[in-house]
């Protein structure tokens, strides 16, 4: 059955493009801010409580060497550290194409920079990151460098242990950090791993965007990679897969971004898209490109990405001010 969805939150105009969300200490709604539709508007954090106001957490460091930041995926860990994929090269700009960086920010509850790790640097296009037992998994989205004879795309998910720092991404099969690799078939949609989650049980699911394809992957005793298979896939119901979310009944619910549209994947795999907008404002309660949903004080809240274009997606143009919307779960 379709819900209809309703404006959660209008954002301030320090934010014209929100992507991730997560969830603090407090329980409060985190909100992670690359702010891609304006080229000197940098990245940031902002938080959100029950009743929708919205404050600015803390600007998010910049690159050194392009003074912005492009912050998507966003995730804690145990000590309540922030962990950002600033992914600089996004809109494929040649000079920023292997800018990417993960960060891991300690911050006070005033928003003051404790301190700032860059974990992993030299990355084409990181974009989701969730952390579990030691260690964090980021996808990147684009492996241009690696070249297929059948000319598809390769992207994959990086392994990064919570003590590591400084690490130097290669951008090639042979990096030690690669965790799985997908290779996207579409050929009107070359654009690959993107949403990643971890169920209760410890397997995590990947969503390849342009195939519109959710893999679970689960894991040997030792943590190594046990079976990376197909888990749900249903184009007509699911177009594309960027940001995921479980709820507390093991139902996984997918941003189709391409469709302005939410779909919800039962733990048997069945797919079924549950609410979808026509192109919109995002002030009118519609989904307008959602980047990620997440599951948080009893609704479905899912950001407003609200700025790609093309002949596959519904949206036609940005516009501010940027949006949050709630679904029923």
């Amino acid at each position: 059955m379709m819900r209809e969805s309703r404006l959660f939150c209008v954002l301030p105009d320090y934010v014209c493009t929100p992507d991730g969300m997560a969830v603090d200490r407090h329980g409060n709604l985190v909100l992670s801010c690359p702010n891609y539709a304006e080229d000197d508007m940098s990245g940031c954090v902002v938080r959100i409580d029950r009743e929708g106001n919205v404050k600015k957490w803390f600007d998010v460091p910049v690159h050194p060497e392009t003074g912005v930041a492009r912050n998507m995926g966003i995730a804690f860990d145990e000590e309540w550290n922030v962990y950002l994929c600033d992914n600089q090269g996004w809109s494929e700009r040649e000079d920023l194409i292997f800018k990417g960086r993960i960060l891991k920010v300690a911050v006070d509850e005033e928003g003051n920079i404790l301190k700032t790790t860059v974990v992993a640097d030299h990355m084409e296009h990181p974009n989701g990151i969730r952390i579990r037992d030691g260690f964090m998994y980021v996808t990147q989205s684009y492996l241009h460098p690696v070249k297929r004879p059948d000319g598809k795309l390769v992207s994959c998910v990086y392994r990064f242990g919570l003590e590591e720092e400084g690490i130097h991404i290669t951008n090639t099969l042979e990096d030690r950090h690669i965790f799985a690799t997908f290779i996207t078939q579409n050929p009107d949609c070359q654009y690959g791993a993107d949403g990643i989650v971890f169920d209760k049980e410890g397997n995590l699911y990947v969503g390849n965007f342009g195939d519109g394809t959710v893999y679970r992957i689960t894991f040997h005793e030792d943590g190594s990679l046990k079976e990376n298979q197909v888990f749900a896939r249903n184009p007509a119901e699911l177009q594309s897969t960027d940001g995921m979310f479980f709820d507390e009944e093991g139902n996984l619910y997918i941003a189709d971004f391409s469709a302005n549209a939410i779909a919800k994947v039962e733990p048997d795999g069945s797919v079924e898209r549950i609410a979808q907008s026509p192109d919109c404002t995002g002030v009118d309660g519609g989904l307008d490109q959602p980047g990620e949903p997440i599951v948080w004080d009893g609704k479905i809240i899912a950001s407003c990405f609200d700025l790609v274009t093309g002949p596959d997606k519904v949206n036609k143009k940005h516009e501010m001010p940027a949006t949050l919307v709630e679904l029923s779960l």
